[in-house]
C-alpha cells in the first residue's frame, strides 16, 4: 500500500497537548483529512471535545474533512479560539 507524508501543523489545543507545533505523520495514500483529526485524538483522549469543532486546512486553504491528502501536504487543525479582551 502507497504510503504519504504529511505535515501538521498544531494550534491552540492541539499544540498544548502534544507539546510542538508541527509533526509529522505517514499515512495510507487516500486518508481524508479528519483521520488526522482522529488519530491525534486517539493520541491524546483529551482533545475529544473538540472533534466536532475542529476546522481543516491543507495548504493554507479551507477545506471539507473528506478532502483527501497528497503527499507533502501542509495540514492545518483549527479549534475555536476564545478572544481576549481589548
Amino acid at each position: 500500500m502507497s504510503k504519504i507524508k504529511v505535515t501538521v501543523k498544531l494550534f491552540a489545543a492541539y499544540q498544548e497537548a502534544f507539546g510542538v507545533p508541527e509533526v509529522i505523520l505517514e499515512l495510507p495514500l487516500g486518508t481524508e483529512v479528519a483521520a488526522v483529526r482522529d488519530r491525534l485524538i486517539a493520541e491524546h483522549p483529551q482533545l475529544a471535545e473538540w472533534r466536532d469543532l475542529t476546522r481543516f486546512g491543507i495548504n493554507l486553504e479551507f477545506v471539507e474533512p473528506n478532502t483527501p491528502l497528497q503527499d507533502g501536504d501542509e495540514v492545518v487543525l483549527i479549534p475555536p479560539v476564545s478572544g481576549g479582551s481589548y
